[in-house]
């Protein structure tokens, strides 16, 4: 009896096509590489947040409380302003997303004192699973990036029939594929190896082999 079908229900949309490549991949996956650059890989906390489905924003526009509201940033990519109608919020900062509320406001507030600010009330985008030979395999989220180690931890560590300094992360690329980034877990714990204490991006899976 397979494993597979109760783990991906527990997935949302956007990891599956990562849960897969870790099914198929399984065995590959099983040999460390011996070399990678560690450093090329990017650093979220060093930027402001970007905004996806779920998270919560506040949006203010001093001395127009009729434009003020608080919303969600729907499936679509998508808040509504009173008045304003829909403007896209997912794969915004909030830099950016004061600017295009800005932009929109001119059409309706003359005065140049009707300062906007932004700010985010709940993060709710970011997810990523740990799979394969973890206590609790799953998918996790948080409300700040959370490096191997901490996402590790959520997920309670391998479990006694994990190889974990075989682990690798299945991330996906900017022209669509896939990556593998391999992983010594007990050489982050034991200090050995902490630049492969990495980030953990939305829509990462750690796989434990």
């Amino acid at each position: 009896m397979t494993r597979r079908g109760p783990i991906l229900r527990l997935l949302r949309a956007p990891l599956l096509a990562l849960v897969v490549a870790v099914f198929l991949c399984a065995p590959a996956c099983a040999t460390v590489q011996p070399y990678y650059d560690y450093a090329s890989e990017p650093d979220p906390r060093k930027l402001p947040f970007i905004l996806g489905p779920a998270d919560v924003v506040r949006i203010s526009v001093w001395k127009n409380p009729d434009f003020s509201t608080e919303a969600t940033v729907r499936p679509d990519g998508m808040i509504t302003i009173p008045l304003v109608g829909d403007v896209r919020a997912a794969g915004q900062n909030t830099s950016d997303l004061r600017a295009e509320v800005t932009k929109r406001l001119a059409a309706f507030v003359k005065d140049e004192t009707a300062t906007v600010t932004v700010s985010i009330q709940a993060i709710n985008s970011y997810r990523f699973a740990v799979l394969g030979n973890a206590e609790h395999a799953g998918t996790f989220g948080a409300t700040h990036y959370l490096t191997v180690s901490e996402a590790m931890a959520l997920a309670g560590g391998p479990n006694r029939f994990g190889n974990a300094d075989q682990m690798v992360i299945i991330r996906s690329t900017a022209d669509g594929g896939v990556k593998r980034i391999p992983i010594d877990y007990p050489g982050i714990l034991d200090g050995k190896n902490p630049k492969q204490d990495l980030p953990i991006l939305t829509g990462d899976v750690i796989y434990i082999p």
